[in-house]
């Protein structure tokens, strides 16, 4: 099995709705972005999926949240989800794989968004 991993980033501002703390205020993040493929089989050239296409898709993908304040994005309207970093992770995981063109065998394993160096959330489906 082989794996390979990307790392981007985006700023965005956001603040928890009916959260007990400061976090219920706006407040701002450098949200990095990691990205995980997995797959048994490579493609001619060696390959399991080009860093350059799966750094595009996903930096299409981050391009929507870069320097906007999440609540505001209808997938974080009040009507929808909280934008923590759980809910991040699943939208961009949802995201990168409408958006990915895998070759067969090849799948999308987790994303993972970091609110801090030392705070971050995984969203992977079985």
């Amino acid at each position: 099995m082989f794996r390979i991993a990307i790392r981007a980033h985006f700023d965005a501002a956001h603040f928890l709705r009916n959260y007990p703390g400061k976090c219920s205020q706006i407040h701002g993040h450098r949200w990095e972005v990691e990205v995980c493929l997995k797959g048994t089989e490579l493609s001619a050239t060696g390959m399991l999926v080009d860093f350059h296409d799966l750094k595009r898709t996903v930096n299409q993908t981050i391009a929507a949240y870069d320097h906007n304040l999440l609540n505001e994005l209808p997938e974080f309207s009040p009507e929808n989800l909280n934008p923590t970093a759980e809910n991040i992770a699943r939208q961009l995981f949802l995201g990168v794989r409408k958006t990915l063109e895998l070759e067969p065998g090849a799948s999308l394993v987790w994303v993972k968004v970091y609110e801090s160096p030392d705070a971050w959330a995984v969203y992977e489906e079985d």
